[in-house]
């Protein structure tokens, strides 16, 4: 039986400096769902995720709403509106326009659409030649390939005028005086899904990019998004940490949303190759891609696939992945591999 949203336990695991871990405690904090958090390492091993609830997915975060675990943030992102909705007096990452109704379908794709553009432009400006060789190698094989960091250092100027070129557009979607950036009453989903990175890219490039003469209404709204968001922190539910073998017990004893809530597509199915209950193999199409996630299929739609997993702690865990940049596999190909 599915519990009312707000006895439900969410527990996010991440680490301090992920971007993405960011991201959705922005998200958390804009809808004021209370949470516990699993800090979780920078780089591999994560025993938290892959031993305790047998999840080895390598991005972060991974969120989960009771014994619902969410990968992937713009899927944690619509579970938590759907799960937590303003109807149930939580705020909402789709709020209305100032002038219509809330443009849900054009803030999900351009939030999907300027994540992807602009995070590896982020990521190219990190002080690569300081990191350790041990995070440089796990992040090779985070996104499967050599990472040359003389040639990522040389190739940063390039990136910053990009980002500038980025910021451009920025700016001339406020000129017109508005607060957000789809002129809705309060930040949207589009909001967050732009700040959290210019925001991380401040922290660590000093150079000429956020230049207040050339951008003022993007480095307004920067600053309008971090003191909105610090004075919603400050009213809202707290937050706390929790180890991360508190969070697999508690996981695995919490309910579970009924499966015909994501359904069984059998069209979709059919044209994927699959069919419920056959043992799969899920993993990213891009980075993280060599540590699929395995488990029974249970559910899928053309919003997202629903797995069966187990890990140490002995329950069965209900793993939720994105159709949208996801594959799907029999697992026997593994075996193939080996």
């Amino acid at each position: 039986m599915l519990l009312q949203s707000s006895r439900i336990p969410v527990i996010l695991y991440g680490y301090e400096r992920s971007p993405y871990n960011a991201k959705i405690r922005h998200i958390l904090t804009l809808k004021d769902i209370p949470y516990r958090l699993v800090e979780v390492s920078a780089t591999l091993p994560r025993p938290e995720l892959s031993e305790l609830l047998g999840i080895p997915y390598r991005r972060i975060p991974v969120l989960a709403i009771g014994n619902d675990v969410y990968c992937d943030t713009s899927l944690i992102c619509y579970a938590l509106e759907r799960r937590f909705p303003a109807s149930a007096g939580y705020g909402t990452i789709f709020p209305r326009g100032n002038k219509a109704k809330a443009h849900t379908g054009m803030i999900r794709a351009f939030a999907q659409s300027y994540e992807r553009v602009l995070f590896p432009l982020g990521a190219a400006l990190l002080p690569w030649q300081k990191f350790q060789p041990s995070f440089v190698k796990d992040r090779e094989d985070f996104n499967s390939m050599h990472i040359n960091r003389q040639a990522m250092v040389a190739r940063q100027p390039c990136v910053e005028s990009i980002l500038s070129s980025n910021l451009a557009l920025l700016e001339e979607q406020l000129l017109d005086g508005r607060e957000w950036l789809f002129d809705t009453e309060l930040p949207s989903l589009a909001d967050i899904s732009v700040y959290f990175i210019y925001s991380w890219i401040q922290l660590f490039w000093k150079k000429g990019l956020f230049d207040t003469e050339k951008f003022p209404k993007s480095l307004e709204w920067i600053s309008r998004c971090a003191e909105f968001l610090e004075h919603k922190r400050a009213i809202s539910a707290k937050t706390s940490n929790m180890p991360g073998d508190d969070a697999a017990k508690l996981i695995a004893s919490s309910t579970y949303e009924p499966y015909d809530v994501v359904g069984f597509d059998e069209i979709e199915a059919k044209r994927l190759g699959m069919q419920a209950g056959r043992r799969v193999a899920i993993a990213p199409d891009d980075s993280g891609k060599k540590h699929p996630t395995l488990g029974k299929l249970v559910a899928l739609n053309r919003e997202e696939f629903v797995l069966e997993a187990k890990g140490s702690i002995g329950s069965v865990i209900r793993c939720h992945f994105p159709r949208l940049g996801f594959s799907i596999r029999d697992a026997s190909y593994l075996q193939t591999k080996l």
